[in-house]
């Protein structure tokens, strides 16, 4: 691989400082990676200028041998300590790149005010553009990260510079109105994370950790405030950007003008390798990346792991750095001996699937309540009148809203969880099918078209997939939330998307769809009156009634012979 300069320097010279300590001490801990090529030398602290000049701190590692290696750039509001010293910056220096890992404006010591998205994309370029000034920098540029790391990726990509080879981006983000929102109603426990993520975690492990503890004891006072606005205050302090967050509910709005940065990958040419977890909070996001990168004939891979938004960087780190390491190599170093043969890796059933894309062809199959509690998946007579009769109903009572429990969230507690305690409640619905006289499987997005009413005339149905053991143990695979408006007695009729998934029910066990009126505090209570849930002072109790010409769909699988494209 050639410089781009003559009188390049390559990483043998460069200074020979040891990364930290606590780098080093967490890498000792990693299992199932592969062995270091090279010894890491590290440059701390960098100031290099944002777009408004404002220094933001840069740390450099890099390989301590001679030869010419490519860049990686990781920028981060997260601070550039742990885990992100040793996942990133030692854990691919180790391996042959030049690792920058950034703090973002406002953040870790860099200069100026965070501001969540506004930022980035002059940021990133502002990086790109030191580092063509740097003698080591021999002109060939990736990308990786997650999360918030991942849309600093996406912002770059908007105007990619001819240096940006590949891109690696993990459980990311590219719209955050997505993660506040869903439908008008506020996914409380998303915005709390964010505000603790944003506001502490670039301070060092500790300081995050101790607000972590602070907004677990203030969070009962936080679900029970009226109006729920500034709430968080006693927890996290003055945040006005989170502020703007929860109280513009609507993707229209002029607050989130250039939030959402999708359109980045619409005719990007840049090869691009995504990564999620079917539990992940972020999972729907990753989806639509992938059919945007795809319809621009963009390269790109896509691995889905039976993670949460966090274990995927944990229990399933071995597979997510594997994945990320040949993609990069594949592209910056030309060397292709590690990718895999298919295009798409998917977890289901205990095991890797590779497909030739996505999505897959699958025959949907509908299932319906019926009274007693029943699930079938006998559909009702063609030619007869439709059934709208009430099946059942319940009362959902914001003063003691019904709890959430498991799901794809970003804060622990995210994934399967057994749901029987949850269901014992007065205010879950559940209808259960038979047992499977054989196994079922189910890859792709999971629906729900509810028919509802409601004695007030507004309420919130949170609707959940769950797949019940031969012990009767209930275990959450996906779901989703919509909100119902009805006139008099006439029920509303909603599509609730419940996510993309992929699970196996094995012979033996039974379906089982859970209908709730919300989950907190993963979604901010109902209101019962139409009001934003972040300025309502009154919350109304509600009677919700489920309505017989309601049907869950689920996408099942055909033959291992049809994994090809749909």
């Amino acid at each position: 691989m050639s410089s781009s300069t003559p009188d390049a320097v390559t990483a043998a010279h460069l200074p020979k400082g040891r990364p930290p300590l606590s780098a080093r001490l967490l890498r000792a801990t990693f299992r199932g990676l592969p062995d270091p090529r090279h010894p890491v030398g590290y440059e701390p602290a960098i100031p290099v200028p944002a777009a408004d000049g404002s220094p933001l701190l840069t740390d450099h590692y890099f390989p301590r041998a001679e030869g010419d290696f490519p860049t990686l750039l990781v920028r981060s509001p997260y601070g550039r300590g742990l885990p992100w010293s040793a996942m990133y910056g030692l854990l691919f220096a180790e391996q042959g790149f030049h690792v920058v890992v950034q703090s973002c404006r406002g953040t870790g010591g860099s200069g100026g005010t965070f501001d969540f998205w506004r930022n980035e994309p002059g940021d990133a370029q502002a990086a790109v553009a030191w580092l063509r000034q740097q003698p080591w920098f021999n002109g060939v540029l990736g990308t990786v990260g997650p999360s918030y790391l991942g849309y600093t990726q996406w912002a770059l990509a908007l105007d990619p510079p001819p240096e940006l080879k590949a891109m690696v981006l993990q459980v990311a983000l590219h719209d955050p109105h997505a993660v506040f929102h869903t439908d008008g109603a506020l996914h409380l426990d998303n915005s709390l994370s964010c505000g603790v993520g944003f506001t502490h975690q670039h301070r060092g492990v500790i300081p995050f950790v101790r607000a972590t503890l602070r907004m677990k004891r203030h969070l009962g006072d936080i679900v029970g405030a009226r109006p729920l606005r500034g709430a968080y205050r006693p927890a996290l302090g003055e945040l006005p950007w989170l502020d703007g967050m929860m109280t513009h509910p609507d993707p229209n709005d002029p607050h989130w003008e250039g939030a959402s940065l999708a359109e980045a990958a619409d005719g990007l040419r840049v090869p691009t390798s995504l990564i999620s977890g079917w539990h992940d909070a972020l999972a729907d996001q990753t989806f639509e990346q992938y059919e945007r990168l795809r319809r621009a004939g963009c390269e790109t891979a896509l691995l889905v792991g039976p993670w949460t938004h966090s274990s995927a960087l944990q229990q399933g780190w071995p597979e997510v750095f594997a994945e990320s390491l040949a993609w990069l190599r594949a592209h910056l170093c030309e060397d292709r001996s590690e990718l895999r043969p298919t295009e798409v890796r998917v977890h289901l059933g205990g095991a890797w699937r590779d497909l030739d894309g996505w999505p897959v062809k699958t025959e949907a199959a509908s299932w319906y309540p019926l009274s007693g509690a029943r699930l079938t998946r006998q559909s009702p007579v063609d030619d007869s009148p439709v059934d709208d009769s009430p099946v059942a109903s319940f009362r959902y009572d914001p003063a003691d809203p019904t709890p959430s429990v498991g799901g794809p969230l970003l804060s622990p507690g995210a994934g399967p969880r057994d749901n029987r305690p949850l269901e014992a409640r007065a205010d879950v619905l559940t209808f259960t099918g038979p047992p499977l006289t054989e196994p079922l499987d189910i890859l792709g997005p999971v629906t729900a078209r509810l028919s509802v009413s409601t004695d007030t005339g507004y309420a919130d149905v949170f609707t959940r997939l769950c797949d019940v053991d031969p012990e009767g143990r209930s275990v959450n695979v996906c779901d989703g939330l919509g909100r119902a408006r009805t006139t008099g007695e006439t029920p509303a009729k909603l599509t609730v998307p419940m996510s993309t998934t992929a699970h196996r029910f094995p012979a033996g066990h039974r379906v089982r769809w859970q209908i709730s009126g919300g989950a907190h505090p993963r979604y901010a209570p109902s209101t019962g009156t139409g009001d934003l849930p972040a300025d309502a002072t009154t919350r109304v109790p509600a009677r919700i009634t489920l309505h017989a010409d309601s049907e869950l769909t689920l996408p099942g699988l055909q033959s291992p012979s049809s994994d090809n494209p749909g």
